[in-house]
């Protein structure tokens, strides 16, 4: 299976030292969404893994953040594009819970729905150091972008080891799809055992 996991804010839509709080507060980063479609269009699942504190911190709730959601799906399927599945952490950070990134729970989670034993070289596409820490002990390629808080880390020079740093989530699809493809479909060629 070709699978990349993608954080939400800061790399698909535009982020806020003030939470994206409504429907009205998404607003998607530039080319974000043509990219997810693009990757879509060749094979690729996309799952999303983010922390949403506002929820814990009660800044927003659970039907407004599916709100939210049921924006970015339909802005997406607009485009041809689709999200297959959110991962999302709800809790503050005093919740000290497993799934809050940098903690690797969704990435745990992402693994059991895919029912992968591990997400080694499954790219991630984060705007954070939390991002890529998240996804670094089960193996995934991780790549920082530099829109969101990545513009102010990219260089920093405090990344973990082999991180590659892209522009925005369009640089990053250009770079996925110019990579071999016999890499990324190892696993697409084998004929499956007749039932």
């Amino acid at each position: 299976m070709k699978l990349l996991i993608l954080d939400r804010d800061g790399v698909i839509n535009q982020d806020s030292d003030d939470f994206i709080k409504s429907p009205d507060e998404w607003v998607p980063i530039p080319g974000s969404l043509e990219a997810i479609a693009r990757l879509n269009h060749e094979g690729w699942h996309v799952a999303v893994a983010t922390n949403q504190s506002g929820i814990g911190r009660g800044l927003f709730d659970m039907s407004t953040l599916n709100a939210i959601h049921r924006k970015m799906h339909k802005a997406l399927a607009a485009v041809g594009g689709r999200i297959d599945a959110i991962f999302f952490c709800p809790h503050a950070p005093e919740d000290h819970c497993s799934c809050r990134k940098p903690k690797p729970g969704l990435f745990q989670d992402i693994a059991r729905r895919y029912e992968l034993e591990n997400l080694q070289g499954v790219p991630s596409v984060g705007d954070s150091v939390r991002d890529l820490q998240a996804g670094e002990p089960l193996g995934c390629g991780l790549h920082l972008v530099r829109t969101g808080k990545g513009e102010r880390l990219a260089d920093l020079g405090n990344l973990p080891a082999g991180t590659r740093v892209h522009d925005d989530l369009a640089a990053f699809a250009a770079w996925l799809l110019e990579q071999p493809k016999a890499k990324s479909e190892k696993t697409s060629d084998k004929t499956p055992d007749p039932a």
